[in-house]
């Protein structure tokens, strides 16, 4: 293992060949779906207070709103605004649940262009029982449906690669080599992929495809928080950056090397978390993203 120093700063731990911890908030991004128990309203108010320059924007947040609503709340408070999530779930069983899904993405996209965010981030599907190939088939299918509307909208579509605890029944898409082969395949520009530490930091080929989705400007989103060892529940347990297990601060140094210069998106999914004083929790996130990001 390398030799540890610290930051005096912040006190975190620095080894040799690793990034140092970051400096200041000017990449952090929250998704509004970290800090749950807000209504977008609050949510935008506080991390404008907290220093936060930018926010993801989860579909259910916007409901009430409507995404031109939204949009103004967002500019109100000096958001950058990074991506809209989520589309996707293209695979079903029956040809008209198909054809819903890909209708239901062209509004995701169309809500995404009227919000203003850049990126529209990409669950695929599975449907439990159905193979996986006939499910990944039917990915590429919607995919090819939907990314004409996406490029008349400006709008760019990241596909997210889940953990493979989740290829029953929410995504057939579980490794980055996989969504940088569909992206590949497809081979439009504005079609990438989004590296979400929780779903990818146990791939022994993760560095290798980080740099292959840099070779091929298709490095659209980082995600960010920790897997806690050990979990409680494989969805709403994630941990604070720091936490468990993820080597975080390498992976930084990996989507770095490959040119990624876009916002480190906190997406922590916690009931405990959830269950505390938000702006306590938003500290806490502060904290340990410049600790340990």
């Amino acid at each position: 293992m390398p030799p540890a120093s610290f930051d005096e700063r912040t006190g975190a731990e620095v080894r040799e060949g690793l990034p140092p911890p970051l400096s200041d908030l000017s990449r952090l991004c929250i998704h509004t779906e970290t800090t749950s128990p807000w209504k977008l309203p609050e949510a935008a108010s506080a991390y404008e207070r907290a220093g936060v320059p930018a926010i993801t924007v989860w579909r259910e947040s916007v409901a009430g709103h409507g995404p031109a609503e939204a949009r103004r709340i967002l500019e109100d408070h000096g958001l950058e605004i990074v991506s809209y999530v989520r589309g996707g779930f293209f695979a079903a069983a029956s040809s008209a649940a198909r054809r819903a899904a890909v209708a239901e993405n062209v509004r995701v996209i169309e809500e995404a262009a009227t919000l203003g965010a850049p990126l529209v981030v990409l669950v695929c599907g599975a449907v439990p029982g159905q193979p996986l190939e006939t499910s990944r088939a039917q990915i590429r299918q919607g995919l090819e449906h939907i990314v004409p509307y996406a490029e008349a909208a400006g709008v760019r579509l990241g596909i997210e690669a889940l953990h493979p605890v989740y290829a029953d029944s929410r995504s057939a898409i579980n490794t980055l080599r996989q969504a940088n082969d569909l992206a590949e395949t497809l081979d439009t520009p504005g079609l990438g992929v989004v590296v979400d530490v929780y779903h990818l930091w146990w791939d022994p080929d993760l560095r290798k495809e980080i740099a292959r989705s840099g070779r091929n400007n298709r490095l659209f989103a980082f995600h960010i928080c920790d897997w806690k060892t050990p979990t409680t529940h494989l969805l709403l347990d994630r941990g604070l950056m720091g936490e468990g297990c993820i080597p975080l601060r390498r992976i930084r140094g990996w989507m770095e090397e490959a040119g990624f210069e876009g916002h480190y998106e906190v997406e922590i999914f916690s009931e405990i978390y959830w269950r505390e004083d938000q702006r306590e929790f938003l500290e806490k996130i502060k904290r340990a993203y410049l600790a340990h990001t």
